[in-house]
């Protein structure tokens, strides 16, 4: 019915785990009959003197009181046994497929992550993740174990006695069809619930975000009311959804318990007729108490299974999203990059950039700028192999880009954005994400050209102070220049500039330009930016219009021709003699 090992993404290991977790359910499950069967046999003996007019057999009782024990030593090793086959077995296997989401979310095309949102991919490794991991450990194995369990055992009471075996499970496939028969509206409301909590999720992270927004605004009341509405809401599915598997659960129960009354009625009938003995009968009893344990769990189980299905589908979807590709360790020629006859658009919102063609020496400064929208950071991404574009080639050392795996062409840039990650981490550790394995002192040398020493000295613990989520205990200066002392640690051959100093005061932005000058030495470089005085001594600049390249030049040469970058440039200039005051 179910591709066990496809649908919950496991393993060739994994799925053996799985199996042998099943039947150490399964062997749990006999160890438990074996104590039913020590009672009927006690039973047996302890009534044999009346049939027989014989003595009471002490021996045998003994005998089995022996049994008895020795079935809850058994009973004690086939649990801990189950336990490390499916709670063990699933935590480590569920650690695996954790690391291989996150590998894989990894290596997926930036245009993957423009249409879903960090809160999605965040339930996706954990919630989802967890989901699973639930039904490995919990579910699943109970579930198909003791569908083994009864399938099993009534095969063996139908050799005993096949019209109490029909009577005892009369009700069963009625019982099944109800639970199977509800499965559409089970998972209807399974993905109403899974999709509730996303939204709880999503106002979260919003509220949290915008906090400081939300009390200078004097938000909170209203923001604060969506989040309270997303929480009922989701409350409410959850006691629809729970109420409704409940129902179909105990009214599944319901039926299934008509069998003890089937039972004796045909048993009692059977009695009177003399075709079933007292002894049979009174076994079929016992066993009727028992044999529906399982099928209690197992119809308690299967809603639960039905329900995380819903969370392992999302992920197997998202483990289907293909990954970018291409050849890996290949040695460049050179570094040249071209474009040509480039066309590029963001989904379905237009092209961004339209016909570009352009190309970049090895060892230059080239300067890309123009208004806002008119696809400068595109550009870069796009080199940078973030997106394929849609139309045209883009090529490296005479490659096309789409040819080289992401992680190879990834080796041979450095990047500088306008907005620095850092993690919650020391600063040596910041800084040693530009190259896995360096030793301080190469830390220290590249904290140097990039002017971090100096700040780096006043802190608490130096290279090894703690700076916060996101560096949250520096300023924009600081870290953008821990960002520039990473990629002078990786020393690339490339390296991409993406409105480095865009938002830094001048004293800042003088250090970072310090800094950048060390980068880009002996380097082929690509600076975004839209501060036209920062770039005037490139080699060459390239102003972008709507997605189009209008002009190409060198500083002097564009404000000689009085175009585009000659008018931006006059515009920014007057803008500096801006001053605010009452006139």
């Amino acid at each position: 019915m179910f591709n066990i090992k496809a649908l919950l993404g496991l393993s060739d290991e994994g799925y053996r785990n799985f199996k042998r977790g099943v039947l150490a359910v399964v062997f749990t499950n006999f160890t438990l009959l074996i104590p039913f069967v020590v009672i009927i046999q006690t039973i047996i003996t302890l009534f044999e003197p009346l049939y027989t007019g014989g003595s009471l057999d002490a021996a045998r009782l003994w005998l089995l009181f022996g049994a008895g024990l020795a079935a809850a030593v058994l009973y004690f090793f086939a649990y801990r046994n189950e336990y490390r086959k499916t709670y063990t077995v699933a935590y480590r296997e569920t650690e695996k497929i954790r690391l291989e989401v996150a590998e894989h979310i990894r290596r997926l095309p930036l245009s993957f992550f423009n249409n879903k949102d960090l809160t999605e991919l965040t339930t996706n490794m954990m919630a989802d993740c967890t989901s699973i991991e639930h039904t490995m450990s919990h579910v699943a194995p109970g579930l198909f174990g003791n569908i083994i369990t009864i399938t099993i055992t009534c095969a063996l009471l139908a050799f005993y006695d096949w019209r109490l075996s029909i009577a005892l499970f009369a009700a069963l496939p009625l019982a099944f069809a109800l639970i199977l028969g509800s499965r559409k509206l089970q998972r209807l409301f399974g993905e109403r619930h899974v999709q509730a909590k996303l939204n709880v999720s999503l106002q979260v992270q919003e509220y949290l975000e915008g906090i400081k927004v939300v009390k200078a605004f004097g938000l909170a009341g209203e923001k604060f009311t969506q989040l309270e509405k997303s929480c009922r809401a989701m409350m409410l599915l959850a006691i629809k959804s729970e109420g409704l598997i409940g129902a179909f659960v105990t009214l599944a129960m319901m039926i299934m318990q008509v069998g003890i009354g089937v039972v004796t009625l045909a048993g009692v009938t059977g009695l009177s007729s003399q075709r079933i003995g007292a002894v049979k009968l009174l076994v079929f009893v016992i066993i009727s108490a028992k044999i529906y344990a399982p099928l209690i769990v197992l119809f308690t189980l299967l809603p639960e299974f039905f329900y995380m299905l819903v969370s392992t589908k999302r992920m197997q979807a998202l483990r289907k999203e293909p990954p970018m590709s291409g050849e890996e360790n290949i040695s460049l020629p050179h570094y040249d990059i071209e474009m040509r006859d480039v066309s590029f658009a963001y989904g379905n919102d237009g092209y961004t950039l339209k016909n570009v063609s352009l190309r970049i020496p090895q060892g230059s400064v080239t300067a890309i700028t123009g208004p806002s929208g008119s696809g400068k950071s595109t550009i870069a991404r796009l080199i940078a192999r973030f997106w394929d574009p849609g139309e045209g080639r883009i090529s490296i050392g005479g490659r096309d880009l789409r040819g080289i795996d992401p992680e190879t062409l990834m080796r041979n840039m450095s990047f500088v954005f306008q907005d620095v990650v850092l993690f919650n981490d020391t600063i040596a550790n910041n800084i040693r994400i530009g190259k896995h394995g360096a030793s301080d002192d190469e830390i220290i040398a590249a904290a140097k050209l990039a002017r971090c020493d100096e700040f780096i000295a006043e802190m608490p613990d130096g290279y090894q102070t703690l700076i916060g989520e996101n560096g949250s205990t520096l300023s924009g200066g600081e870290r953008q220049r821990i960002s520039i002392a990473r990629a002078l640690l990786k020393n690339a051959p490339v390296v991409l500039l993406d409105e480095a100093t865009a938002s830094l005061d001048p004293e800042n932005e003088t250090l970072i330009q310090e800094a950048i000058s060390a980068l880009i030495e002996n380097r082929t470089v690509i600076v975004i930016a839209h501060r036209l005085r920062t770039i005037l001594g490139a080699d060459k600049i390239i102003v972008l219009d709507k997605g189009r390249v209008v002009e190409e030049g060198s500083g002097e040469e564009l404000l000689t021709r009085g175009g585009l970058f000659a008018r931006l440039y006059r515009i920014q200039q007057e803008s500096m003699g801006w001053s605010a005051g009452r006139g």
